[in-house]
């Protein structure tokens, strides 16, 4: 009796659906039906497939993360090609081995002096290797990217994705869940942070395709086996028994890179192999001038769903093509041409000169499918899923210009969707005064007054805008209570900040802080306005609660460093301003009290060269000129 076990589950569990009148489509999967379904491991699911794991750990997606190690690095660490130069910011950056730990040392020179030096250890290297290696900092559980990536394809260190041309943030760049979750398994995060995990897998992990394990694994432990050569095992996910549609909802769950929305009330862990991924979240991708000839690095399914093969066909899929257990590095050619030829006759479709052919050997992918640069990441050339007959390689020359958003897992996302989409797009990438217009017209679409309602998305965008006062007007008439949103009430505190009405300010700060207690932006914003308000203890307390939290967060040492030194303690305000200063030496404002603390302690040879960095930095600050000025005189 026990083979009927599974099933019998599996028609009770459609009887159900039968009769449920929730007209949202359910799994016929037990560990995606079940919310007790729990993740098991990675180790526990090799201890019956060790075969799929060996192959499996191999690939891109088993090697997406792992421990900073020597084994993990593909990089170059010959001396004459480690350093990096960020020509903008004037930072060095220079990887190396200290024994069996990876290290980057950031420095600064004035001719041949060094004048800032900062070595931080990286804890984990993101990527396979086959494209790039990143680098992640890990503080206290706090995850930043570090500043610098090794660029495979072409044996360099460069800086890191997003970090050129001036938007170098060194150690400060948070990896959030939506980032992790598409380079690693799930973690566990600190509940009330943006960065902080008590927990980090190594590398994609089985569940991520297949689902919880853990009815399978308690199934299989009583002896309940399914001869899956004759029916589907609904007590785990097998995507090859999935939909055409349902097998790319899961593929693009992670290779469609873009603006990704979450629906209210749902998070990145909320997609489960089988779900419609538009129920959790929707993609939208940017739409450039010029589309067919330049991607994005990770917008495989987009490219893909632009292909005349994919549109024709109906049953096109990523594993159409590829065997998620094995690295593309294993796969042999023939298995990708034989997916060609499943539609097309190499005889009767093929119009190439036969002595191009017989020189690639056939290759339908070497024609079709190129391998092209991407605009988002230097330095990389990946296989262009745009499946054509005379392919157009990227124009470096052609101008870029974008154009609108585009959903691709959800031909109709409703108007505040799309509203969102475009406040992403301009508070990541592009500050384009006409995405905000955008916004402003899908919220109005979307019924939103637009005038006079205290709506959070209609906040996020007057206050891209900066126009705090509207925030104000919206929000006057609302009860804070009410809002219960971690960031509209940090936007609203920080309007009434910005109009000085620091009461007010502190008011709706401490409640966004209730909400995400371990955002120390956030609590640096409160820690700032109760000073403002000459509530040092409260300022002071939460500092240091900042720096035990993360000791590298510069701004915390120089709030400390200010309170001691309108405290007249010059020795103590000296340390934390110096501290601060050497893990950012470009704040302004640091360098201003230091050279107030050398001028009231008697060291005035030191003041000069503060202030001319200070100035070279911010040349209108007023108060660095009229200071400089003082000394001239």
């Amino acid at each position: 009796m026990r083979k009927y076990f599974v099933y019998s589950i599996f028609i009770i569990s459609l009887l159900i659906i039968l009769f449920n009148c929730n007209t949202e489509e359910i799994s016929p999967y037990l560990n995606i039906q079940d919310k007790n379904a729990h993740y098991v491991g990675m180790d526990e699911c090799k201890t019956c497939h060790l075969q799929v794991y060996e192959t499996f750990i191999q690939t891109g997606m088993g090697q997406s993360w792992g421990i900073a190690n020597k084994e993990k690095s593909a990089a170059d660490f010959s001396s004459s090609k480690t350093l990096v130069y960020d020509s903008v910011k004037d930072f060095y950056y220079k990887p190396f081995w200290d024994v069996d730990s990876l290290s980057i040392l950031e420095f600064r020179l004035s001719g041949k002096d060094t004048v800032h030096k900062r070595l931080e250890k990286v804890s984990y290297i993101v990527g396979s290797g086959q494209h790039t290696n990143s680098h992640i900092i890990n503080i206290n559980g706090y995850l930043h990217q570090a500043p610098i990536t090794f660029y495979t394809q072409k044996g360099q260190w460069d800086l890191a994705p997003g970090f050129e041309k001036g938007l170098n943030s060194r150690f400060d760049r948070k990896i959030e869940l939506e980032c992790i979750s598409c380079h690693n398994g799930y973690p566990e995060m600190v509940e009330g942070s943006l960065n902080k995990y008590s927990q980090i897998k190594l590398g994609i992990d089985c569940e991520r395709c297949h689902g919880p394990g853990s009815i399978h694994v308690a199934e299989k432990r009583k002896g309940n086996i399914v001869d899956t050569s004759k029916g589907a095992d609904y007590t785990i996910v097998n995507p090859r028994r999935m939909t055409t549609d349902q097998q790319n909802n899961l593929c693009q769950r992670c290779h469609l890179q873009g603006i990704t929305v979450l629906n209210d009330g749902k998070s990145f862990f909320d997609f489960k192999p089988s779900d419609k991924l538009s129920n959790s979240m929707n993609t939208f991708m940017p739409n450039y001038s010029g589309s067919e000839n330049h991607m994005i690095m990770a917008s495989h399914v987009e490219r893909m769903k632009m292909s005349n093969c994919f549109i024709n066909s109906g049953k096109m899929s990523c594993i159409t093509c590829h065997n998620p257990h094995i690295s593309v590095k294993y796969t042999p050619q023939e298995q990708y041409t034989n997916a060609c030829k499943n539609c097309h006759s190499t005889s009767n479709d093929c119009k190439e000169d036969i002595s191009i052919r017989q020189k690639n050997k056939d290759n339908c992918i070497q024609c079709h499918m190129p391998k092209n640069g991407s605009i988002d990441i230097p330095h990389v050339a990946v296989t262009d899923h745009f499946i054509r007959k005379k392919p157009i390689l990227e124009n470096k020359k052609e101008l870029v210009k974008f154009i609108s958003m585009i959903c691709y897992n959800n031909n109709q996302p409703d108007n505040r969707t799309r509203a969102r989409a475009f406040l992403e797009f301009y508070e990541r990438y592009e500050n384009n005064p006409l995405l905000i217009d955008s916004s402003l017209f899908y919220l109005k679409k979307s019924g939103v007054d637009i005038e006079n309602e205290p709506d959070i998305d209609l906040i996020r965008t007057y206050f891209l805008k900066e126009n705090y006062t509207k925030i104000i007007q919206l929000a006057k008439g609302e009860n804070p209570d009410k809002i219960n949103d971690d960031w509209t009430y940090y936007r609203i505190g920080e309007s009434y900040s910005k109009n000085n009405d620091i009461k007010k300010a502190i008011n709706y700060l401490e409640k966004s802080i209730k909400l995400k207690p371990f955002n120390l932006d956030f609590q640096y914003k409160l820690a700032n306005a109760y000073l403002n308000n000459n509530q040092i203890k409260e300022a002071q307390r939460i500092f240091k609660f900042i720096i035990n939290e993360n000791p590298k967060y510069a701004l915390a040492y120089a709030g400390l460093g200010y309170i001691e030194m309108t405290q007249n303690n010059l020795q103590l305000a000296n340390y934390y301003l110096q501290v601060s200063n050497a893990l950012n030496p470009d704040q302004v404002q640091t360098l201003i009290n230091l050279s107030v603390i050398y001028y009231q302690t008697n060291q005035k040879e030191k003041i000069k060269p503060l202030l001319m960095k200070a100035l070279k930095i911010e040349p209108t600050n007023k108060q660095v000129i009229s200071m400089l000025q003082d000394i001239n005189n």
